[in-house]
């Protein structure tokens, strides 16, 4: 890596998307600073960092200048540190790659976002150990008022507060997951014989329903019907699959 100021990564510790920038910096070997606002607080500290241009974590600073999102962090990593590879030599190939990589962030991500946000609106007590755990300097009495303004924002920030729209989530989720199935077929990655970007994105953004021993904990246990969903998954062959690519390609604490 080359001399200069160390990276720092702004993100959310319970983010997916974040997780999806984490990772490519641990298999680019990049050493950073990381810095974790707390949630909903971001909004105005990510808007600092671009001047306005983006609202949302992660952010990467590297090299003086700042990017924001985590494809775009993704691209500017890889031009930066090409070896190991999160594109596809072969140009069909990349191509697949970086179509996957778009479907998942605008297909699954938001989707699985808003359930998992749904889910814990409506169990204020496990909301509440989030809040606590994502901002110390909350805890004692200020954490029923954080996890309450923690709870309006994410409800109309992420659609999490109507059920219909939850369930309407969950479905999308369900369909992404048939696609992703059917993207492997017999295949171990999804565009090449490689781990590639298109398996990053897909596991990463799973991670919050796979809950993989190798990712952030959300919560110890998140609440009952969500606990209920996953367990009638854990048997699909995508659910598992994206456990055996955190266990071959995502180290643990990295």
């Amino acid at each position: 890596m080359a001399c200069g100021m160390q990276p720092v990564l702004w993100h959310i510790e319970i983010s997916h998307f974040s997780e999806k920038a984490r990772w490519a910096l641990q298999i680019k070997g990049v050493e950073h600073e990381r810095r974790a606002p707390p949630p909903g607080l971001h909004i105005p500290v990510a808007l600092w960092l671009t001047r306005g241009g983006s609202g949302t974590l992660p952010i990467l600073e590297i090299d003086g200048q700042r990017f924001a999102d985590s494809t775009t962090i993704i691209a500017s990593l890889e031009d930066r540190f090409p070896d190991p590879p999160l594109y596809p030599a072969d140009s069909r190939e990349r191509e697949r790659a970086l179509a996957l990589e778009d479907f998942f962030d605008r297909s699954l991500g938001p989707a699985i976002r808003r359930l998992v946000w749904h889910e814990l609106r409506r169990d204020p007590e496990r909301l509440g150990t989030i809040a606590a755990q994502a901002a110390p300097v909350f805890s004692g009495g200020m954490a029923i008022p954080y996890a309450r303004l923690l709870s309006v924002g994410t409800g109309l920030r992420y659609g999490a507060v109507n059920e219909r729209a939850a369930q309407q989530a969950k479905s999308r989720m369900l369909s992404v997951l048939d696609r992703l199935e059917a993207e492997l077929g017999d295949h171990k990655y999804l565009a090449s014989d490689h781990f590639s970007v298109a398996d990053l994105t897909a596991a990463s953004l799973l991670y919050p329903l796979v809950q993989p021993e190798q990712a952030p904990k959300l919560v110890q246990e998140m609440p009952e019907r969500y606990e209920r969903l996953r367990a009638s998954l854990a048997n699909r062959r995508g659910y598992q699959w994206v456990q055996e690519i955190y266990a071959k390609h995502r180290r643990v604490g990295a």
